[in-house]
């Protein structure tokens, strides 16, 4: 769910310090110099395994065993991807200035608070069958808050730097750009976990409906930024190659609203009174079928794009962790679907999109693995070459 910051970033040599005098390096931490917010994709991209894994309406023996230990590896990402990012920084706060203003890394910062999120949600719903229900909801709680503010303040600092400052040209929208945008709708998806926990009354309502809001603030930003993207790739033709996978980023907001939606009318019996809380597993029927419907859609298209960059010989990049959270959301969205339909084919559709999930995070995760290991996904990035545009 990341862009390969060795295509995407300006080109800084790896050890130069903006503003510094001739012949001063910094050599702190160097491996850390490139390691920009898209990192935070293999925390999400983790997570969602584990918390989809759980959602699945179907009883396998042994998966939730495996949910539970595929969260603790995401929960030791987040802290070690934390880390790495406060080095950076601390060490590289020229090159991290950088990646802010830069059109092409800054919407990746809407990937940390979503971080936060997948992980205290995935905390709640299988990590306490490892550390307990109380010290559970005390994560959820830390991680939801710090992830919703984190988010909602990224979903006007980031639109506001694109306006303002990096003035993207025309016909240059980008699926990245929904990153920012998509957070808060996480936050819609992942609330109503909490919302049990609290005491009856006024808080249960405020946390319901404060979610409700988010669902509301992040669907009607994705409606503007959606048909941008699909108009630049209608009039400029496809993405770069390496780029190609970040198609399925537009299935966060998709799949995470239909979540949304469904997990916030199982909790609101508890929270809300009538004639508000039956309206809410009505709409969540009447929103999440055709919503998914379009996922599928989108999917497909998306998909075959895919296949004809790999045809023209498109190879691994951080992009391809965009084939695990948003298809993530989509599995809990088609299982949310199953719980208030009854309909078997959600249940299936959602044991099928699992299974893509985990073949994704598969190899992704494999295949970071091994770039860690070579040092080329953490070396710096490559100078600008001349590109020559195919339009067959």
């Amino acid at each position: 769910m990341a862009i390969d910051p060795r295509t995407q970033a300006p080109h800084t040599p790896p050890d130069s310090v903006v503003g510094a005098s001739p012949g001063t390096t910094s050599r702190r931490l160097p491996s850390l110099r490139h390691l920009g917010p898209n990192w935070y994709a293999t925390v999400m991209g983790t997570a969602i395994v584990a918390t989809a894994g759980a959602a699945l309406p179907v009883h396998v023996p042994g998966l939730r065993g495996l949910c539970v230990a595929v969260w603790a590896v995401s929960a030791a990402l987040l802290v070690a991807v934390l880390a790495a990012r406060a080095g950076h920084w601390v060490h590289h706060r020229d090159r991290a200035r950088e990646h802010l203003l830069d059109p092409a890394v800054a919407p990746f910062h809407g990937c940390m608070p979503m971080a936060l999120l997948a992980v205290g949600a995935g905390t709640l719903s299988v990590g306490r069958d490892a550390v307990g229900h109380t010290a559970a909801v005390a994560v959820d709680a830390v991680l939801f808050t710090a992830g919703t503010a984190v988010g909602l303040a990224g979903a006007v600092v980031i639109p506001y730097l694109m306006v303002v400052r990096h003035r993207p040209r025309p016909g240059s929208a980008s699926p990245v750009w929904l990153l920012p945008l998509v957070a808060p709708m996480v936050s819609a998806a992942t609330g109503p976990l909490l919302v049990p926990e609290l005491p009856p009354g006024q808080g249960r309502e405020a946390l319901l409906l404060a979610c409700y809001a988010m669902f509301g603030l992040s669907l009607l930003a994705t409606l503007v930024v959606l048909p941008l993207v699909f108009a630049r790739l209608v009039h400029e033709g496809p993405l770069p190659l390496a780029l190609t996978p970040t198609l399925l980023l537009v299935l966060g907001p998709l799949g995470q609203s239909t979540t949304a939606v469904n997990q916030l009318a199982d909790v609101a019996p508890r929270a809300i009174g009538a004639p508000y809380a039956p309206a809410f597993g009505a709409f969540a029927v009447l929103y999440g079928v055709p919503v998914m419907g379009f996922a599928l859609l989108w999917l497909a298209l998306s998909g075959a794009m895919v296949v004809r960059a790999m045809r023209r010989g498109m190879g691994f990049t951080m992009t391809w962790w965009g084939f695990t959270f948003p298809v993530g959301t989509c599995v809990t969205g088609a299982a949310g679907l199953a719980r208030h339909t009854g309909l078997t084919g959600f249940t299936w559709l959602a044991v099928a999109l699992y299974l893509l999930l985990v073949t994704a995070w598969a190899y992704a995760g494999a295949r970071t693995l091994g770039g860690l290991l070579s040092g080329a996904l953490l070396a710096a990035p490559r100078p600008p070459r001349s590109v020559t545009v195919r339009t067959t």
